[in-house]
């Protein structure tokens, strides 16, 4: 079982998710702000509050952990299901700060699914660099996702002028991203290398900027709708594992 610091770091992490949640849905409520707008705050709340409550409760992690972090998520979010928020005013208040009008009736199954995998795709990449001490370079496609995805969808819904469609899992539906959106993931993509840059070689550099922005940013853009996560971090991973093994590859 894991540890009182694994379960402290949770306890703070989702505290203040569901807080953040709920002050959004009742900005949602009361005065009509979008849910694409309140969905993305909820989305950097927990980008950030994640490595945050790693610095204050740090705790061993393993497999173990791991398996139970993806537990606790589908647990967290297993509250919002219908039978309960039609029950408890306070949790269907939190649920209106991203169920968006279009993905219903699909908004929590999307969500669960979307963590699950995204715990799937990052295990083994993680495991794999650092098995060979290159750990910190799986940072970079969590940067582009968190960053450049959770920019994506409010930069579109207000800047957005060139619009393409895309599909959703399950269901026949299309949805609408934009060009300005998806530039968003195309900036956080070379911003995310060039933050990284001293640990490539100039070679690795170059090749890690004419490939991974515009290879994230077609990911992003034909990824189903709010399924970017996992698409962005199986790809960026592999990316980012090319880079490093590049030279070897030149060298051959």
């Amino acid at each position: 079982m894991p540890t009182t610091d694994f379960w402290l770091n949770n306890a703070l992490v989702y505290g203040v998710l569901y807080l953040i949640s709920y002050a959004n849905g009742v900005w949602v409520n009361s005065k009509g702000i979008k849910v694409n707008y309140t969905r993305k705050i909820n989305h950097f709340a927990l980008f950030l509050s994640t490595p945050i409550a790693y610095e204050l409760i740090p705790y061993e992690r393993s497999a173990t952990t791991l398996v139970w972090g993806v537990v606790l998520t589908v647990a967290a979010l297993a509250v919002y299901a219908y039978p309960i928020r039609r029950r408890i005013p306070v949790i269907a208040t939190m649920f209106l700060s991203f169920d968006r009008p279009e993905d219903r009736p699909y908004t929590l199954l999307w969500l669960i699914t979307q963590f699950i995998a995204s715990y799937l795709v990052l295990f083994p990449l993680g495991y794999y660099l650092y098995s060979i001490d290159r750990g910190y370079l799986l940072l970079i496609p969590i940067l582009i996702n968190g960053l450049g995805d959770g920019l994506a969808e409010p930069i579109g819904v207000r800047f957005g002028k060139h619009h393409y469609q895309t599909r959703a899992l399950f269901s026949q539906r299309t949805y609408t991203r934009s060009l300005e959106g998806s530039a968003c993931v195309f900036v956080s993509a070379v911003l995310a290398i060039l933050l990284f840059a001293d640990q490539f070689s100039q070679l690795q550099l170059v090749i890690a900027l004419t490939l991974i922005p515009p290879i994230m940013t077609l990911t992003e853009a034909i990824s189903p709708h709010t399924w970017d996560s996992p698409f962005l971090y199986l790809i960026g991973g592999l990316l980012v594992i090319g880079v490093d093994l590049s030279p070897n590859l030149v060298a051959l």
